[in-house]
């Protein structure tokens, strides 16, 4: 009986450590639902793991030589999107990185791979995807130097961020993760069309999270003017592109435009998006048991390339490169309707893709 006791007592302990320390922010919730955000993220990351493990011989991508293609990268100096880059430029695709400070970005590149022994061309051009000025003239750049966009991937992104306004009056996660991509791919969708063929279709890839499956469309406080909990609006956000990714996928179908829609979550991965959360405190712990950045980046790189996909539907949700479950609520045609419509109405878009 004694025995019982101290190993449950052991179980529990445990058990409140790996809470504790994998909590989405450092500091204490201070509400019920404070809590239950915490809990249903304890949720869907255990499950995320889990999935990683049973399906970690899925997660595995083919390179081939496409030196004719172009791909456009939002982020791409470290993490996940680095090793992105790194797979592209091994493809002897041209590269076009939008980020903030183009010189460390490059040397970042340059630390991975040499660029002088590839078929590959880096670019790398100043952006600020969450300032909509940033992404229009990001845009302007490429329009102005290339016919066409072959490969779009939305990658750069924000986790956890204590609470900020941008200069347009966002909230920082749904302006970093959803809104500035978004207006890049009404932006660039004319590039995309002209680049896509029948055979070969051009792709946009959103890097989404699992955290989607949790997340809900707050249309009253879209910018969580009134209340502000960090999970929320990052699982908020993320939820935002796979509606978007849904809905874009059905005008696109509709005009028969060869561009395929996708979205990934690239697993539970070690990298500095977890700067704000309690995980810092382990470090050891998400080396052992989350994804390294290259193993991210094979499923954003499947989606991106893979001919697998290339007969098959858009709009797909994937994690270790297969179809995953999605939010129901993305399901419902009406809802992605809803919200992609007043995605374009907070970004003042009369027309998008045949929307007006």
């Amino acid at each position: 009986m004694f025995l019982t006791v101290i190993i449950w007592l052991i179980l529990l302990c445990l058990i409140f450590c790996a809470f504790w320390f994998s909590k989405t922010t450092r500091d204490i919730p201070k509400s019920w639902y404070e809590w239950k955000m915490e809990f249903r993220f304890q949720y869907v990351g255990i499950v995320g793991l889990i999935d990683d493990f049973i399906y970690r011989c899925n997660n595995k991508v083919e390179l081939y030589k496409q030196p004719d293609r172009i791909a456009v990268l939002t982020g791409g100096n470290r993490g996940i999107g680095l090793r992105i880059v790194e797979k592209l430029l091994n493809c002897d695709m041209t590269v076009i990185m939008g980020v903030r400070d183009p010189k460390t970005a490059e040397q970042a590149v340059k630390s991975l791979i040499n660029l002088e022994n590839i078929g590959g061309k880096l670019i790398c051009e100043q952006l600020d995807v969450g300032n909509m000025k940033s992404v229009k003239e990001f845009a302007g750049k490429i329009k102005a130097k290339y016919s066409k966009v072959d490969l779009l991937i939305n990658n750069a992104g924000i986790m956890f961020a204590p609470y900020k306004q941008t200069e347009d009056e966002f909230e920082s996660h749904l302006a970093v993760n959803y809104l500035g991509h978004f207006l890049l791919q009404h932006l660039l969708l004319p590039e995309l069309m002209k680049a896509g063929k029948k055979e070969r279709k051009a792709r946009i890839v959103n890097i989404s999270s699992c955290a989607h499956l949790i997340g809900r469309i707050n249309y009253e406080d879209i910018n969580a003017k009134k209340y502000y909990y960090p999970a929320t609006a990052y699982s908020q956000s993320k939820l935002a592109q796979i509606l978007s990714t849904r809905h874009l996928q059905g005008l696109l179908n509709a005009q028969e435009a060869p561009v395929l829609v996708l979205a990934v979550h690239p697993g539970i991965v070690d990298t500095d998006l977890f700067e704000f959360t309690a995980t810092t405190s382990v470090p050891f712990i998400k080396k052992l048991i989350f994804k390294t950045p290259e193993e991210g980046a094979r499923t954003p790189i499947y989606a991106a390339i893979s001919p697998k996909l290339e007969d098959g539907e858009g709009g797909l949700y994937l994690s270790n490169c297969r179809k995953a479950t999605i939010n129901p609520i993305v399901l419902n045609p009406e809802k992605c309707e809803k919200f992609f419509k007043f995605s374009c109405d907070l970004l003042g878009i009369e027309e998008f893709i045949g929307r007006k």
